[in-house]
């Protein structure tokens, strides 16, 4: 079994089903007391929520990129990142660590390919949805892709971190969203991916009124395809 890294804590909320589903998935295929070779780097996400809000991406650069770096330094084969938005990190780690980095969009993209869907609308951060880190990604790889006008966009960004980021899932927003999906669906997407960590712990994809992917389940699905051997990062 490798070792995988995961730059984690942006949330711990999300971290936490990260650590429990490899975990699982890991004791399913090999039974026993097998369990997952994980390093895990948390950082304190005020720090990062910070240069969010700055929007000093040179400074998430360089922070995620320490952050790799002390994991393979630790012994990590390669490395993920346990949040959506942070990708826009993902280059800046790619050209700095000698491993690869299993893509949260690349795994999006596969499970919407082996469904056979062809247009996703994505939920996410506003420079999730809006920035073309993460949409010109799924693109790039045959995936139409919606998001809400920009307005709604901003309510969804709010909410992700007023309330699901800091642990708390309403009734209210667990209705908003589900709208939002509905509008999306009526604009013609065939499936949503819940593209930020902790939208799926507000609105679970069995719940959601259209097809589902859920960001952290499609991304443990590869990194734990990985680390038995029988999958590839994109470089």
């Amino acid at each position: 079994m490798r070792r995988i890294g995961l730059l984690g804590g942006m949330s711990w909320h999300s971290s936490i089903e990260y650590y429990t589903k490899i975990n699982e998935a890991v004791a399913s295929r090999l039974g026993g007391h097998h369990s997952a070779r994980i390093l895990l780097d948390s950082t304190d996400f005020a720090d990062i929520r910070e240069m969010q809000i700055a929007e000093d991406w040179a400074g998430t650069d360089a922070s995620l990129v320490a952050t790799a770096q002390r994991l393979v330094d630790g012994g990590a084969e390669a490395v993920a990142i346990a949040t959506n938005l942070m990708h826009k990190c993902a280059p800046a780690i790619e050209s700095a660590v000698d491993v690869p980095l299993i893509h949260i969009v690349d795994s999006i993209a596969t499970v919407a390919k082996r469904q056979g869907y062809s247009t996703l609308a994505v939920l996410g951060t506003k420079w999730t949805m809006l920035d073309d880190f993460y949409t010109g990604r799924l693109e790039e790889q045959g995936i139409r892709t919606l998001v809400p006008d920009e307005d709604t966009c901003l309510e969804i960004d709010q909410i992700i971190f007023d309330e699901l980021t800091q642990g708390t899932f309403t009734d209210a927003s667990r209705a908003r969203y589900v709208e939002i999906m509905n509008d999306l669906k009526a604009r013609g997407a065939d499936a949503v991916a819940l593209s930020c960590t902790e939208i799926g712990l507000l609105v679970p994809p069995q719940t959601a009124p259209l097809p589902a992917i859920d960001s952290v389940d499609a991304h443990v699905a590869a990194i734990v395809e990985w680390m038995m051997g029988g999958g590839r990062a994109r470089s």
